[in-house]
């Protein structure tokens, strides 16, 4: 799998999470709803160096 993929999938997620925590979630418990959202706040970064991660071989011989 590249990493493109695993970035789209990764933010894909996090974009379903806050979705499904903010119209389902919330209706049994708010509480329960931000600490999804926060723990989906986490996410983006990690999407990012995943995305950014490779072979630094390969970007030193470009």
């Amino acid at each position: 799998m590249n990493r493109d993929r695993v970035y789209f999938i990764l933010m894909g997620g996090c974009i379903g999470a806050v979705v499904l925590a903010w119209t389902v979630v919330r209706i049994f418990s708010v509480t329960a709803a931000i600490v999804i959202s926060v723990v989906v706040a986490l996410v983006p970064p990690i999407a990012a160096i995943v995305a950014n991660a490779g072979d630094e071989g390969f970007r030193r011989r470009r």
